[in-house]
């Protein structure tokens, strides 16, 4: 049975538009694509403040991403 790779990343630690590599294989995940050809979104976790998490799912290497920092992010929007 294979394991499957979890990596955490915040998203206010990231320079650009969004776009971010693959901790593991380097594979662009740009939160532009539709698709799901590079990646798919396994689980999104709220709370009553709004989106805390998205677990998404690198389909290259299948590993699995745990991004955070969306509250930080939508409190900069509002600004």
């Amino acid at each position: 049975m294979k394991q499957t790779q979890a990596y955490k990343l915040d998203l206010t630690k990231i320079e650009g538009n969004g776009d971010f590599s693959c901790p593991k294989c380097g594979s662009i995940i740009s939160p532009d694509e539709t698709a799901e050809k590079t990646y798919c979104i396994l689980e999104p976790k709220v709370s009553s403040h709004g989106l805390e998490e998205l677990v998404i799912c690198c389909n290259t290497c299948k590993s699995q991403i745990h991004l955070t920092g969306f509250s930080l992010l939508e409190e900069l929007s509002i600004e």
